[in-house]
């Protein structure tokens, strides 16, 4: 009869906040919302900067504008449901909507790390083969925006369809938002396929990592041999990996806490480290490129000194 009631769940419970006071939740609201406004309005900013600067329409800027409107896809999926909850007595969410939102947040991890890799061959065919660069890329830049999506929300489809078809024996999630693993830990029957399927996504990121390494083997050593190549990788290739250690870190963060996090820790550290990847990634990698990135510094520079010209006058 338990397993028959198991069937029929309508809700999960999220428990990552039950040890917060409200005081607490309140102070952890309003930098939450400031976190997000932050990463909203910086990351349009970009989006809008690019789109719009014809002299920024190559394929460089935008896979940057593909990152950072992933980047907004991904805070979609966290911060609204999280700042409710911040403010709710009970931390519930439906059941599709759990399903929905681990979908749209691991989608967006693993996207990230789809077009940090196109990133990588684009900096390898620009500095490698300049000569070869207008045919490779920019003739095909629709499917180098188009495939990032296609991987992650394939391998999500299918992760998501497997947990969804297990009977689960319990609903409460000891995370802030509903994520694959923790569901399928609640299964009551076997979840030996949903553990192959995660595997078989993990060796398929794992791919996208060799060949990002493949690519940077081959950036450095004709860096090497060219002053010119060095200024290029100093300025174009130090952002990528930085967000890509970023990325990485973050990934295994959440990977380790999701397979084999221990609850002896303290429930706020394991919190902070969920969180990571939806904070940092997303606020800091338009900064990083618009600072780095001369003809978008110099672009945004030219828009603020002309919108303080027309206030003066």
């Amino acid at each position: 009869m338990a397993l028959k009631n198991t069937t029929h769940l309508s809700l999960f419970t999220l428990s990552g906040l039950q040890d917060e006071t409200k005081e607490s939740r309140y102070v952890l609201f309003s930098v939450t919302l400031f976190c997000y406004f932050l990463i909203v309005l910086i990351n349009v900013t970009l989006i809008f900067i690019i789109l719009q600067e014809k002299s920024l329409h190559e394929p460089m800027y935008i896979f940057l504008c593909n990152l950072c409107i992933n980047g907004l896809y991904g805070t979609i999926g966290f911060y609204p449901k999280f700042l409710y909850d911040l403010l709710a007595e009970d931390h519930v969410i439906s059941y599709n909507g759990c399903y929905l939102q681990a979908f749209v947040i691991y989608s967006n991890f693993l996207c990230d790390y789809s077009i940090l890799t196109v990133m990588a061959y684009d900096r390898n065919v620009a500095i490698c083969r300049p000569l070869e660069y207008h045919s490779v890329m920019t003739n095909q830049i629709v499917k180098f925006v188009v495939f990032p999506w296609i991987p992650p929300l394939f391998c999500m489809g299918i992760l998501m369809f497997l947990s969804h078809r297990l009977t689960l024996c319990g609903s409460k999630i000891e995370k802030l938002y509903c994520a694959n693993w923790p569901i399928v830990r609640l299964s009551c029957s076997s979840n030996t396929l949903d553990s192959v399927a995660g595997y078989f996504v993990i060796v398929v990121y794992i791919i996208h990592i060799l060949f990002i390494v493949y690519s940077y083997i081959n950036l450095i050593r004709t860096c090497l041999n060219s002053t010119e190549n060095r200024g290029k990788f100093l300025q174009t290739c130090l952002p990528h990996l930085f967000s890509l250690t970023n990325v990485t870190i973050a990934i295994l963060f959440e990977l380790m806490h999701n397979r084999y996090g221990s609850r002896d820790l303290p429930r706020r550290l394991l919190n902070f480290l969920a969180m990571e990847f939806l904070v940092i990634p997303p606020l800091l990698n338009p900064l990083i490129y618009g600072l780095q990135l001369t003809k978008i510094r110099r672009t945004v520079l030219g828009k603020c000194r002309k919108q303080n010209g027309v206030n003066r006058l």
